[in-house]
């Protein structure tokens, strides 16, 4: 990538809004502008506005028929905005009860469409209080069968809300109901609990699965079960599965041996994670494919095994498993933390040369790369481009930047980060301002330092630990005992607490 040099426009404005470089193509923009609560006029409208303006003698018969099909169509138009309507008054906190109570026979009639898509929205979105609130409303209305599947996308969505016991509620509810319940429903609940940890619940359940014929898990029931286990670092629970999987007659399939492959690498196993990957080479109808690779590099190049991660990728792709961009941010990623800035670049240009469009992720790796190293103008240029790709900087993105303005001493660009903030809708977390703690501490600004805690609070962040022991460490190092002293018998309290 050639290096582009570009610096901030100025403290006041670090990063100006990307604009068209093109010249001579600027065209006057007219902005569609109507009245609050004022619906912009149907071309039904507009018609019969015509019509009536129209001055001189009219066929009675022609105007009564379009005035006819006007208001068919203003009346289904209508039908369909009011029933969006009761859905989100309804489902309003405060007004709920009141607006059933007031209309009891409109709630019960709202269109299915409408209230499906609504209920898709929420579940999609992992908004689960929300989806249930509509669920609640879709079983009162008086088209409403009961449907396993609408269950079924109910419970995984709880699970990944670690919400297992309102998960079981709606299961018991699901055959109260008369559905049926088969292995799928059986697996998202034992999934809603694994992911919670609660594993007891969760073997009980494969136990009564396979006592019950119709429900006998299968390889997916197992697999999930296998990588609930594997996030808490369970290791024998995960051999005793493997091992019963055996007995019942399942065989892994690619998902279980990723999943093993993933967890094994990310654990620093390496002996177990190549001796998955034989195994599964070994299966016929197994085969491995990009995100077996992408596990197997991001083990390796994780660990600083870059020769190791070099090899697999080859192997990889010799063997016919094209890469994905995923695969080139583990690539950049790895390179960039172990300073191959050379070989970083060779991947840059690989991918522009193919085409390969860079995401969010690829964004970030790449700018913490070259702000770790203290290229500010290569950094703010990329965040530029970002912008100009109508690509969205997350909390990660911020934090690189204030790390690397804090590595080079230049709080006033930090000030130009937290201005660039109060102008875009990005949500920040306490991550991000444990990062502006740490940096604001390393160039000696105890007066802004502190002053994050204040923004803290206005943004609803609370502190943790880790806040309060990086600005122990900077008073400490800045012959500030007192005030270490005060920070320190705050993190006792807390400690205290939890």
């Amino acid at each position: 990538m050639v290096p582009v040099v570009l610096s901030l426009s100025g403290p006041t404005n670090p990063f100006p809004p990307t604009s068209d470089r093109r010249v001579g193509t600027t065209k006057p923009v007219v902005p569609f502008q109507r009245h609050q609560g004022v619906a912009a006029p149907t071309p039904a409208e507009q018609t019969h506005a015509l019509t009536v303006q129209e001055k001189g003698p009219r066929n009675v018969g022609l105007k009564k028929l379009k005035d006819k099909e006007a208001r068919e169509r203003k009346v289904e138009t209508s039908r369909k905005i009011a029933s969006q309507k009761a859905v989100s008054i309804i489902l309003r906190r405060e007004a709920t009860k009141a607006v059933i109570e007031k209309k009891k026979g409109n709630s019960k009639k709202l269109l299915p469409r409408t209230v499906l898509e609504a209920l898709h929205e929420r579940i999609t979105a992992l908004r689960w209080e929300s989806a249930l609130k509509v669920f609640d409303l879709l079983r009162e209305q008086l088209w409403y069968k009961p449907n396993s599947s609408i269950y079924i996308k109910l419970i995984v969505m709880l699970g990944k809300c670690k919400q297992p016991e309102k998960a079981h509620s709606l299961f018991h509810m699901m055959i109260d109901e008369g559905c049926a319940v088969n292995t799928e429903a059986y697996t998202a609940l034992l999934s809603a609990y694994g992911r919670s940890g609660i594993f007891d619940k969760a073997f009980s359940l494969l136990e009564e699965m396979k006592n019950t014929p119709s429900c006998r898990p299968d390889v997916f029931t197992y697999s999930i079960l296998i990588k609930s286990c594997l996030q808490v670092y369970k290791f024998d629970e995960v051999q005793a599965l493997l091992t019963d999987m055996a007995s019942e007659g399942i065989k892994p399939n690619t998902i279980t041996y990723n999943t093993l492959i993933d967890a094994y690498g990310k654990a620093k196993r390496f002996a177990e994670m190549e001796s998955t990957l034989v195994e599964m080479l070994r299966q016929r109808d197994c085969k491995p494919d990009v995100w077996t690779m992408n596990s197997a590099l991001r083990a390796f190049g994780g660990s600083g095994q870059i020769g190791l991660m070099e090899k697999c990728y080859e192997k990889f792709q010799s063997s016919g498993i094209d890469p994905n961009i995923k695969t080139f941010n583990i690539l950049l990623d790895s390179y960039g933390k172990t300073g191959n800035y050379e070989k970083m670049s060779a991947v840059m240009e690989y991918m522009q040369k193919y085409h390969f469009k860079w995401t969010l992720v690829t964004y970030n790796i790449i700018i913490d790369a070259f702000g770790r190293v203290g290229d500010l103008k290569q950094t703010e240029f990329l965040f530029r481009l970002m912008q100009s790709e109508r690509i969205k900087p997350n909390c990660i993105t911020l934090c690189s930047l204030v790390r690397a303005y804090g590595q080079a001493g230049k709080a006033e660009k930090i000030g130009g980060v937290l201005r660039f903030i109060e102008n875009s809708d990005v949500t920040l977390d306490t991550v991000f301002f444990n990062c502006l703690v740490d940096a604001y501490g390393m160039m000696g600004c105890f007066t802004e330092m502190k002053g994050v805690l204040e923004m803290m609070e206005r943004k609803g962040c609370k502190p943790d630990k880790v806040t309060y022991r990086t600005m122990i460490k900077a008073y400490s190092l800045g012959g500030m005992s007192s005030h270490a002293k005060e920070i320190q018998n705050v993190l006792a309290s807390l400690e205290k607490i939890s």
